[in-house]
């Protein structure tokens, strides 16, 4: 009878053990998603949103990293030529890529947007931080303009379609999508930036350029397109007869640069302090919190609609 059990029981694991191979055997094989790379934040919130879940989308770039500054690491570059596609922003914000040879395609966007020209008095500013320009006299934050962003997305939604033709409807109204968010916020600077007392604003560095040109309004900067650089005495006496002279009442300020100079600026001449986030990376607290390019693109409007003074 003892034995008769020990069999019995034998039979029961042989057939649960059969039961889970038999189980294991209908799953089809897990299969790699393609990676797609991207070297700034906004370029991986558009793809990210365009291709859904058919992607594994890695931002190349850190948060939390300055992307002026920033070099790749042997073990990131690595990572790099896994990628079966790689956009990056170009107009010299990646000083790095120059020299790398990509093993499968990478896209340069800039290529395909329209670039904001630099001032000869911007020039001159970032020859007097004795910055060295990657830049060439072009402005390089051109996904401040939904213009440019939507271009963007229709050069990006193009290249995945390449990759996964089957996807095509996916992408398409994703794109779709996404570009009507874009229209939502331009509508909503236009509107907001209508009516404003003032005309100017004050930043640390150089990265509202766009904004400004196409919702009418000044920009006088610490630094030129270089946020790392420090202001010089000069470009700190300028500052402050602008903001006596304008009657400006708020400076802003980056993450990922010093804050130190601006505060100061702010205290000595009894106007507020603000962050705004020009949104070349995000900080790794945003990323937690899960923001997106719109997220951010509505709260630099609320600052500005108040620095500004816009009814």
């Amino acid at each position: 009878m003892k034995n008769l059990k020990i069999v019995l029981l034998i039979l029961v694991l042989l057939s649960a053990v059969l039961f889970i191979v038999m189980q294991n055997e209908k799953k089809p094989p897990s299969v790699e998603k393609p990676i797609v790379g991207v070297t700034t934040f906004a370029l991986y919130d558009i793809t990210k949103h365009i291709a859904g879940n058919t992607f594994t989308v890695i931002n190349i770039l850190p948060f939390g990293v300055d992307p002026h500054s920033f070099e790749p690491t042997p073990r990131l570059m690595t990572g790099i030529e896994k990628s079966s596609l790689v956009f990056y922003s170009g107009a010299g914000l990646e000083p790095w890529i120059h020299g790398f040879k990509f093993k499968h395609k990478a896209v340069n966007i800039s290529k395909y947007v329209k670039l904001r020209k630099l001032t000869e008095a911007e020039i001159a500013q970032d020859h007097e931080h004795e910055h060295e320009a990657h830049h060439q006299g072009i402005d390089p934050h051109y996904w401040l303009d939904f213009d440019n962003m939507k271009i963007a997305a229709e050069v990006i939604t193009k290249e995945l379609i390449v990759l996964q033709p089957q996807n095509k409807e996916i992408y398409i109204k994703n794109r779709d999508k996404y570009i009507k968010m874009l229209n939502e916020l331009d509508e909503g600077y236009t509107k907001t930036l209508s009516n404003c007392k003032q005309k100017n604003v004050v930043v640390s560095h150089n990265a509202l350029g766009y904004v400004a040109n196409k919702y009418g309004f000044h920009v006088e900067s610490l630094t030129g397109l270089s946020p790392e650089a420090q202001p010089s005495a000069k470009a700190i006496r300028r500052i402050f007869q602008d903001i006596h002279a304008k009657g400006i009442q708020t400076i802003f300020y980056e993450n990922f640069v010093n804050d130190k100079v601006t505060k100061t600026i702010a205290k000595d001449a009894n106007i507020t302090v603000d962050v705004f986030q020009p949104l070349g990376n995000i900080t790794a607290d945003e990323a937690r919190a899960g923001m997106t390019y719109e997220d951010i693109m509505k709260q630099n409007l609320k600052k500005l609609s108040k620095a500004l003074m816009c009814k």
